[in-house]
This record gives structure tokens, sequence and C-alpha cells, in this order.
């Protein structure tokens, strides 16, 4: 079942209450985001998209996953 943009958004808006945060893409399966938030502060470009992986909760998982690809901006606030 495809993912909508607000859905996204709802799942990262529980890890990161504070960021700024952009979900795009109109096909459900093939999304871009931009999460701006402080605590990426100090950590490496994996670490702050690991930790966005894991506020989708398994939901790129595998083959049965809801969402097939996401291109992920990711950076702590000027």
């Amino acid at each position: 079942m495809p993912m909508h943009p607000q859905e996204i958004e709802d799942l990262l808006r529980v890890t990161f209450p504070d960021a700024q945060i952009i979900v795009e893409g109109d096909d459900g399966v093939h999304m871009s985001a931009v999460v701006i938030d402080e605590s990426f502060r100090g950590k490496n470009r994996v670490q702050q998209q690991r930790a966005v992986y894991a506020a989708l909760k398994g939901k790129m998982d595998g083959p049965s996953g809801e969402l097939h690809a996401l291109a992920l901006t990711t950076r702590a606030p000027d």
C-alpha cells in the first residue's frame, strides 16, 4: 500500500518533534524528504540517515516495505 507524504511526516515527527520536515512525492513509493533537526549536530550523514530510517519503523524494510525509495537530505540547523 503506497504511503502519502503526510504519513511519512507524521512518523518522522514522533522522533523529531521540533524538526523542519518536508516530504515530497506523488506515487507513494518513491519519495524524498528533508529533515533538519538539532539532534543531527555532530553526527555524520550515515548516523543522521540511520536515525531517520529508524523513525520510519520498518516501512522501508525488505521487499514488502510500504516505501520503496526515500531520497534523504538531513542536517542540523544553521
